[in-house]
Formats: C-alpha cells, sequence, structure tokens
C-alpha cells in the first residue's frame, strides 16, 4: 500500500498540499506583500526541496502580423528551504516579499498574480494561484487626472512588447487616451508610460499627431508622426497640484507640435 500511495503522490494524487493566504489582497507598486502559507501533508511523508512564490504577469508580443500573450515573472521569492512534511501534517509559515516598483496595474484586463508551489522531487509541484490587485500609485494617478484636465479620455490600458523602454522586463504598460478638448484636430492619440522608482516617477507621453495629406501619410506610415516627450516627479513634486502638471503636460504637447510642423 505504501509504494502504492507514492506512485499516486507522484502524479499528484494524495500528494501535500499548499495554499497562501495574504493579510490583504490591494496593493501599489513597490508595497510589501504579507500573508502566511499554509502547508498540508498528504497521504504520505514528502520531502519539500522548497517553497517558492512568483509574482507573475501576461503581456501581448506581436509575431508575424499575430499579437500572442507571454508570461512574465516579475520576482521570484523562496519562502523556506528543504524540510519533511509528515503524512496529514499542517505547516503555517509567513512570508513577506516586496512588489517590484515596475508591477504593471490591474486596469482593464492586467492580470497580475501571486504563485505559490511546494517543489518536490519525482513528483507534480502542487500550486496555488491568488489574483492580486495593483492600484495606482499616488503620483501615478496625479499624472493621469492631470493628462485628462488637458483634454484626453482614457480608452486603452495594455501592456505591450518594447525592447527599447521595457525596463527591467521586456513589456511596458501603456495608458493610451484620445484628445476630446483643443487637440483633438491635431493629435490622434497621447499614451503615457510610467517608470516608477522608491521617491520618483519618470513619466513619457508618446505624441501621435493625425496624418494630413501626402506627408503626412507617408510619416505615419514610417511612425514618424510619434514624438516622444518626459519629464520627473520626485518626492518634492507630491504636493504641485494637478493644474501644474497639467500645464507642464501642455508644454510638452505644444513644443512637439510645434517642433514637427
Amino acid at each position: 500500500m505504501s509504494m502504492f500511495k507514492k506512485l499516486l503522490a507522484s502524479v499528484g494524487i494524495g500528494s501535500a498540499q499548499v495554499d497562501a493566504r495574504l493579510s490583504k489582497d490591494s496593493f501599489v507598486p513597490g508595497e510589501m506583500v504579507q500573508g502566511e502559507v499554509y502547508v498540508t501533508g498528504g497521504d504520505i511523508a514528502q520531502d519539500i526541496d522548497e517553497i517558492y512564490m512568483y509574482v507573475v504577469t501576461h503581456y501581448e508580443r506581436e509575431r508575424d502580423d499575430n499579437k500572442t500573450k507571454e508570461e512574465c515573472i516579475l520576482v521570484k521569492h523562496r519562502v523556506c528551504e528543504r524540510f519533511t512534511l509528515a503524512s496529514k501534517e499542517q505547516k503555517v509559515i509567513p512570508f513577506s516579499l516586496q512588489l517590484p516598483y515596475a508591477t504593471p496595474l490591474t486596469m482593464g484586463r492586467q492580470p497580475v498574480y501571486l504563485r505559490t508551489g511546494l517543489d518536490i522531487k519525482n513528483a507534480v509541484d502542487p500550486g496555488d494561484s491568488d489574483f492580486i490587485e495593483v492600484r495606482l500609485h499616488p503620483m501615478m494617478a496625479k499624472v493621469l487626472d492631470a493628462v485628462h484636465d488637458c483634454g484626453f479620455q482614457l480608452f486603452k490600458v495594455d501592456c505591450e512588447y518594447n525592447r527599447h523602454l521595457g525596463r527591467p522586463y521586456p513589456f511596458v504598460q501603456e495608458f493610451e487616451f484620445r484628445p476630446t478638448g483643443r487637440y483633438r484636430h491635431q493629435l490622434e492619440e497621447l499614451e503615457v508610460i510610467f517608470f516608477l522608482k522608491e521617491d520618483e516617477l519618470e513619466v513619457y507621453l508618446e505624441i501621435d499627431k493625425r496624418a494630413r495629406g501626402f506627408m503626412g501619410a507617408l510619416e505615419e506610415a514610417f511612425h514618424l508622426d510619434e514624438r516622444y516627450a518626459r519629464f520627473h516627479l520626485t518626492a518634492a513634486d507630491r504636493n504641485r497640484s494637478i493644474y501644474e502638471i497639467s500645464e507642464l503636460i501642455d508644454r510638452l504637447i505644444l513644443q512637439s507640435i510645434t517642433r514637427t510642423r
């Protein structure tokens, strides 16, 4: 019977189980994720090589005119090292890991989840996945409010492969806006990309002009109509008003439009 139970456990039947329980499920980038991992023994004693946690998300990548979703592990965290789990034994192990500052926000249908697993030699690794909410950092929220005050409406948020701007991951999260105010006859759209650090937010604005006539269409075909502008906010800028930031964004847009006329 013991050998039969070992065989079943090796394919995941009657094996140990793992369940991560978070102290909360809503975070901002850079925040600590804390909780406990509950490990319950199966029908036989098993050697657990380690308990691991991954913070995982997805991004889109275009290949041969087809878009595919690719997985990205944002961070790997080892909860504990090797131990032996007796049959039906339960262990509760606390954990704490920092959410990377580059974690995408879970706006739209963008998933971010915590994948917890047991590494068991010669057996299927038991696992558990917990989706989390990743909210706007206060400085990000202030920038998006300022863009809205400049006369733009948010219409799409997604993560896309970008080998030039992606750091430290191969993608960026793009916030795409359409002009509804005074720029609606000059711009096709405005894309905002954030690079958050502990006390600093770098903001890229991708300014996409409307094509006008033959030369405009030619520029658009070769992506020459897209222009980047950028600015930084630091901890000292936390008290800057949305109005001040919207004035800064207006100046950058007008400079880009003037440069490319």
